[in-house]
């Protein structure tokens, strides 16, 4: 009988973190990186349930894609400084020999930076890499985006994975990247759970409006 309660309960809360989880993630996706940054600030502990559904959804993958950019990270020198917008719970800081600067809205971890991802404390042209892995939040993705093309070098690299059914019209987008200062150099678009797309730096962004540069809000079904 208690057992059947317990079980029962355990449900009802995994039910209860669920719909906090999209909740929080509809919050993440129709608000600025400002809204996000007042949001957690407010609620530190949101930040840690939205984390363990995010890591629950991603489980369920063939492959996570912070493995496919800590393996690519590893075929290149180790000395490239490597900024991470959006780092969670630093995995591919913890995985790779570079120095990554990790950036998000909470500490999970006390290599964490903690900073909105349209404001990070790094110089002008100072990482050679810069990653977003699930990351792309925000309805001023160009605000963003162009903060990943100030903090790097000339010629350096951007890596993108995002989830697949969140890209309305993937040639718009890369158009508009090519307006924020960036050439596509590759992308994976085979799988049908996320895009892996690796950009080059070619100079500064172009100022003006960028009406390809939207992704969907990635809204993740009950289950």
């Amino acid at each position: 009988r208690s057992g059947r309660s317990a079980a029962l309960r355990a449900r009802m809360e995994e039910r209860l973190l669920g719909a906090r989880f999209r909740y929080l993630n509809q919050q993440l996706y129709t608000g600025s990186s400002r809204d996000a940054a007042r949001l957690f600030r407010a609620d530190p502990a949101a930040f840690h349930l939205y984390h363990r559904g995010f890591e629950r959804q991603v489980r369920r993958w063939p492959e996570r894609p912070v493995q496919r950019i800590v393996r690519y990270l590893r075929r290149r020198p180790a000395s490239l400084v490597v900024a991470d917008f959006g780092c969670g719970d630093c995995t591919l800081a913890a995985s790779v020999r570079n120095q990554v600067h990790c950036f998000d809205l909470v500490p999970l971890s006390p290599r964490v930076t903690v900073c909105d991802m349209a404001e990070v404390p790094l110089a002008d042209e100072s990482v050679d890499v810069a990653v977003f892995c699930l990351a792309l939040m925000g309805t001023n993705l160009q605000e963003i985006l162009g903060e990943a093309n100030r903090v790097l070098k000339l010629g350096g690299t951007l890596m993108v994975a995002e989830v697949a059914s969140r890209f309305e019209d993937t040639h718009a987008f890369l158009k508009a990247m090519t307006q924020l200062g960036f050439r596509t150099v590759s992308k994976a678009l085979s799988s049908s759970y996320f895009y892996l797309l690796e950009f080059a730096k070619t100079g500064p962004a172009r100022p003006g409006p960028t009406p390809g540069l939207r992704l969907r809000p990635c809204l993740y079904k009950r289950r």
